[in-house]
């Protein structure tokens, strides 16, 4: 998937939080107070991938980790989407991916690995890129982000 860069300034200032679980309710709070004013629904999705993404950074990055973080960043990409990227303090395993490869009764009892599917289905699009586009950079962090269209509620 190709990396899609943003086309306009952010609007928001990027958040910093703590690599731990205990953060998810600042992190929606911040998420439901910047986006103040559009459409309730919208922040309701927005903020439920907001919460995997987040969750997927500590989980299975170093930002949870002993003094890890994560990277919160909103901004407009384009004059009807809005883009949402989680920024990770560095890969303890392989980009994020989607567990496509399950079967059914697998996934009838899998207790994880749900998240990103729900991110995919909820956004217009989605993707990862790595921080710092060198391979020898790799393990320094991965942005993940994924869009949502605004239709006509634009603020």
């Amino acid at each position: 998937m190709p990396i899609v860069p943003h086309v306009s300034p952010a609007r928001w200032r990027s958040r910093i939080y703590p690599g731990n679980l205990a953060q998810m309710r600042t992190v929606r709070a911040d998420l439901r107070a910047d986006l103040a004013g559009y459409d309730k629904d919208l922040i309701e999705t927005v903020t439920l991938c907001a919460s995997e993404m987040v969750a997927n950074a500590v989980e299975h990055t170093r930002s949870g980790e002993e003094g890890g973080r994560v990277v919160r960043a909103l901004f407009r990409s384009g004059p009807e989407m809005l883009r949402l990227v989680v920024v990770d303090d560095g890969a303890q395993e392989t980009s994020p991916t989607i567990p496509r490869q399950r079967t059914e009764e697998e996934w009838a009892c899998a207790e994880r690995g749900r998240g990103l599917l729900m991110v995919d289905a909820s956004a217009s699009t989605w993707g990862t890129y790595p921080v710092v586009p060198f391979p020898f950079c790799a393990e320094l962090g991965t942005a993940v982000w994924a869009e949502f269209g605004l239709g006509g509620d634009v603020l």
